[in-house]
């Protein structure tokens, strides 16, 4: 994701600025070019014992009571990120009048599949339980991820014995969001992913696509046309193909100007032209009705 970043920005700004993206990280410098003035922020929660079970949550500066809760998961091939890493998310959601949820949970080589997904349920489970606290509505939850996190939300959205070990179902979801997500990515030709679904023995239940039934949560799928990491095709076509044909209301947006990496930057304030993400998402969330 780094060096797609690097030469996005090589293209659209000065040599200054350039010089100030390669200093850092491009996902530093995305945050550190996002304002905190639309936000409060209370972070290192803990969901659970391990030190990777933590989240933070914004909440929008001018809160409005029982306010719709997006909870997000990041990506990182399940071995790799960090919450801290993608502020720029949590302020873009904020800003809409939004309460966003941002956990980290533990990769692999720690654990393997489907452990880094009962982390994930574990965090949801803690916003539906505490998220009034934060002038949220847990009956207004949905969950979001990009690329491995989109796989995350999607299995928790898809598949419902994740979200009833911890005392939910996907019912108590109004709809999940996916970004640039693997949902039918078997046989693994990643060789970081591999381990982490026990190559070459990998488990077909542990595939979305595998998980449609008719009573699933509602579902906006956004991909770029582009994407050389994860087929848009295969993965955002053919699981919004799937949920249609098993009566479940979905949305699937393509956009060219971006790529895999990018497609989640687009959220940030000086990437927001590429595409309109965090107003489809915003949008989704907002005329998405209770079911």
């Amino acid at each position: 994701m780094a060096n797609t970043i690097r030469r996005l920005f090589k293209a659209c700004i000065g040599g200054v600025l350039l010089a100030m993206v390669v200093a850092c990280s491009p996902l530093k410098m995305l945050n550190a070019l996002t304002p905190d003035g639309t936000f409060d922020k209370t972070d290192g929660i803990a969901y659970g014992g391990d030190p990777r079970q933590k989240l933070d949550v914004y909440v929008p500066r001018y809160p409005v009571k029982n306010a719709p809760v997006v909870v997000f998961f990041y990506g990182g091939s399940w071995n790799s990120g960090s919450r801290s890493d993608y502020s720029f998310v949590g302020e873009a959601l904020a800003s809409r009048g939004i309460v966003a949820v941002l956990a980290d949970y533990r990769l692999y080589p720690q654990v393997r599949y489907p452990l880094f997904l009962e982390d994930c349920a574990k965090a949801v489970a803690w916003a539906h339980d505490h998220i009034r606290e934060f002038s949220g509505d847990p009956e207004r939850m949905f969950l979001m991820g990009h690329s491995s996190g989109a796989y995350n939300v999607a299995m928790l959205a898809l598949e419902p014995p994740l979200l009833e070990a911890v005392g939910m179902s996907p019912h108590d979801l109004r709809g999940w969001i996916g970004l640039a997500g693997p949902y039918d990515f078997l046989p693994i030709k990643n060789p970081e992913v591999r381990p982490v679904f026990f190559w070459p023995d990998s488990p077909p239940q542990s595939q979305p696509i595998n998980h449609i039934s008719r009573g699933a949560p509602p579902a906006l799928l956004i991909a770029a046309k582009d994407d050389d990491v994860v087929n848009p095709t295969r993965n955002t076509g053919g699981l919004a193909n799937k949920l249609r044909a098993a009566g479940v209301a979905v949305q699937d947006r393509y956009y060219a100007r971006t790529s895999h990496a990018t497609l989640v930057a687009t959220l940030s304030r000086p990437l927001r032209g590429l595409a309109p993400v965090l107003d489809e998402v915003t949008s989704f969330v907002k005329s998405t009705p209770s079911q």
